[in-house]
Order: C-alpha cells, then structure tokens, then sequence
C-alpha cells in the first residue's frame, strides 16, 4: 500500500465514523497528491472558511506520518473548494500587486494560513514591481504586506 492509499483509507474511516457518505477521489496536481471528497454534505465538511477542511487535512497527514514518516504531505480538498478559492486568492493579488504599483502605497492582506501565505508569495515572486513581506512570529495566521519596490 502506498502512502496515498493510506491517506485515502485513513480519511475514507475517519469520514465513516462522522456519519458521511462520500465519494474519495486521488487526483494528483502541481503541488503533489490531493484527496478530492466528493458529497451532499459539503458545507459541513469545509466548514467557515475551509477550516474543517484543514482540519481533515492535518489530522490525515498526522496518522499519516505515523505509518510513512516520508510521506508527502497530503492535499485534502472538498468539491473542489481549495482550487477555486485558490484562483480568487490569485486574482485577488494581481489586482492588488497592480494597485500597489500604480499608487506606490503599501496594502496589507487579510490574515492567511501559511498554505495560502505561500501561494501569494509564489504569485508575486515574478513580479520586479511588488514585494510580499509577511511577519515573524508563530502566529496561525499571519497578514501579509504587498509593499512596492
């Protein structure tokens, strides 16, 4: 059995025993392999904001490490929600990387996780106007500043 097989059955058994019928798919993207629940009973799943989803996600990946400690990290993601909430943060930055460039003034994001931290670095990364500065600390969820260079 592989890691993603693992990954698959251990939230497969741990959606059993919540009470959800779902349909699991393994879809493998950019960033690696993704667990894909297909449900009714999305809403419940994600949650405000996808929190029961990274919630999931980090309770598979813990049981996970303790049967394949390599293991890649695993994505879990619930009718497609993290991708589409994906392209709107991607949006939602090039518009904002274009309005720091324009007015020269710096704009601080909403607080993020650290997923979605790095998925805005990785968008402004090619870009020679902007810089994305996010702060130390140990803090869950962080503000990001898109500063002009």
């Amino acid at each position: 059995m592989t890691a993603v097989e693992a990954a698959h059955k251990i939230l497969d058994t741990m959606l059993g025993h919540l009470g959800f019928t779902t349909t699991i798919e393994i879809q493998q993207t950019a960033d690696g392999a993704c667990l894909q629940i297909l449900t009714g009973e999305s809403t419940a799943l994600i949650g405000s904001d996808g929190e029961r989803l990274d919630d999931l996600q980090y309770l598979v990946n813990r049981i996970l490490r303790r049967h394949f400690p390599q293991a890649d990290r695993i994505k879990v993601d619930c009718e497609h929600f993290r991708s589409i909430q994906e392209d709107h943060l991607h949006a939602e930055v090039t518009s904002i990387a274009e309005r720091v460039t324009s007015t020269g003034q710096p704009y601080q994001m909403r607080p993020l996780n650290a997923y979605y931290r790095r998925l805005v670095h990785n968008v402004l990364v090619a870009n020679p106007d902007v810089v994305s500065l996010s702060p130390e600390g140990e803090d869950r969820l962080k503000r990001i500043t898109i500063a002009p260079k």
